[in-house]
């Protein structure tokens, strides 16, 4: 057996102890040495309170601030605490995003349409973003990990978790209260994810130990991720949909956004040729993939460009949680062709293949919740097609969901053929999921035949959720 108990980097620490979160908490502020990035970055977002705006509240504001900053390239190379490094990325993450996306934002404030951003980013901060990004082994560009999320908050009250209300960002665009809210409830969500990482590694060896009854396990992991859905829902009360243009633009991605960025973006003194990457989303987010993976919803993905496109934000990943997925696809693997659902079957095991059904209505949810925010957010706000990530708004999740409801159905269809050994909790869930799969099934039908066309109405496609009585609020 391959996978290990835990898959490290020094910032984070894939494990039952740590999940996906770091390892303790990301520092606030950027040691003194760089204190003039650190001074543009507390004065750059548009709000910065009641009374004050920051320089992205004012056109071409950020260009002469940025541009002042001391190209701290030689400090970069001698930088060697995963921590600082880290605090370095967001840091360059941020005021790139925020000095070549703020012509798109001001357009958006003119006249609703996303407008043509900078493409070209100056030696002084191209080079040490660079630097930086090379030493943690990732793509020069905001990423969900080390700088607009998993890696960017603090708490307010340092006896309290990591509930949303309970943490803020360090660094930020437009500074008001929906920014905080929409992505900190991603930390929120994560505070359970040693549990659910610790789950998937117990099953594992489990298996691999010879327990042929991993039911409790299964279990355990469906409850998780009940939990986790139950915080998921919060979004609605965190960050209202109607503000989310207040600061989507600035984590839109270079690839996939040609409207935007043309040919790419030119990193000054770096590259010869402009660069395209891909921008933060929260499907860089590891719970849904780790629980793909483990649950064998990989077995279903459709052989098509949007499967690729899901593939590829893999690379945008911490090579540590990039090494602990291929590890956990070939350990799954091998304990069957056809993975957990597969050994399973095979097994005849009633109670294991009820609690994978769980599993997989869980997975549903979280994806239908996402689609959901997507149709509120996205859809309901701006006629750009694009998600942050570069993909394509109105076909992205649906063909997930599509996936991991053609499992849901095969996994009926095995425990129909062993209803003689059901228990209670068994019964509760085939007897749900029995009623409500064609539910789900029919509303995406109906959601995908409104997005159909080049017109269609937003609030149509959300009112179809309670329609089928799958309204995530």
């Amino acid at each position: 057996m391959s996978i290990q108990s835990n898959y490290s980097d020094g910032f984070f620490n894939v494990s039952a102890n740590h999940g996906f979160l770091p390892v303790k908490a990301p520092l606030v502020k950027l040691p003194s040495v760089y204190d003039d990035l650190q001074a543009v970055l507390d004065n750059m977002p548009v709000v910065l309170n009641e009374n004050e705006f920051g320089y992205l509240n004012t056109e071409n504001g950020i260009v002469a601030p940025t541009l002042a900053i001391k190209n701290h390239l030689a400090d970069v190379e001698k930088e060697e605490d995963i921590f600082v490094l880290q605090a370095l990325f967001r840091s360059y993450s941020f005021l790139a995003s925020a000095y070549l996306l703020e012509p798109s934002f001001q357009q958006f404030r003119k006249d609703g349409k996303y407008g043509k951003a900078r493409n070209v980013l100056p030696a002084n901060i191209a080079q040490p973003f660079c630097k930086v990004a090379d030493k943690l082994n990732v793509f020069a560009w905001l990423d969900y990990h080390y700088a607009y999320s998993l890696g960017n908050y603090q708490k307010l009250d340092q006896h309290g978790d990591l509930n949303w209300e309970n943490i803020t960002m360090c660094n930020r665009f437009s500074g008001q209260p929906d920014e905080v809210g929409f992505i900190m409830l991603h930390v929120d969500i994560n505070r359970f994810s040693a549990n659910l990482v610790g789950t998937v590694m117990q099953t594992i060896q489990a298996l691999y130990g010879g327990v042929a009854s991993v039911g409790d396990l299964l279990e355990k992991n469906w409850s998780t991720m009940k939990q986790m859905n139950e915080r998921r829902k919060e979004m609605w009360k965190a960050s209202r949909w109607q503000r989310y243009n207040d600061f989507r633009i600035f984590i839109m991605g270079v690839k996939g956004n040609t409207e935007l960025f043309g040919d790419g973006v030119t990193y000054t003194g770096v590259w010869d040729e402009p660069k395209q990457f891909r921008g933060q989303t929260g499907a860089q987010d590891d719970i849904i993939p780790m629980e793909d993976i483990f649950s064998g919803v990989i077995n279903y993905y459709p052989k098509n460009e949007l499967t690729k496109y899901l593939l590829d934000l893999r690379t945008y990943r911490p090579k540590c949680i990039q090494q602990f997925f291929i590890d956990l696809e070939n350990e799954v693997a091998g304990i069957h062709e056809r993975g957990m659902f597969g050994y399973l079957k095979e097994q005849k095991s009633v109670i294991g293949l009820s609690r994978l059904l769980g599993i997989l209505e869980q997975i549903y949810h979280f994806r239908n919740g996402h689609w959901q925010f997507v149709q509120k957010y996205i859809m309901a706000n701006t006629p750009y097609a694009k998600a942050t990530g570069g993909t394509p708004i109105t076909s992205w999740l649906p063909n997930q969901l599509k996936a991991v409801m053609q499992q849901m159905q095969d996994v009926l269809d095995v425990i129909a053929t062993l209803e003689d050994q059901q228990d209670e909790v068994t019964m509760s869930i085939v007897n749900s999921n029995k009623t409500t799969l064609s539910h789900k099934q029919k509303l995406l039908e109906e959601q995908l035949a409104e997005v159909a066309g080049e017109q269609y109405s937003a609030e149509k496609v959300f009112a179809l959720n309670e329609k089928f009585g799958l309204k995530d609020q």
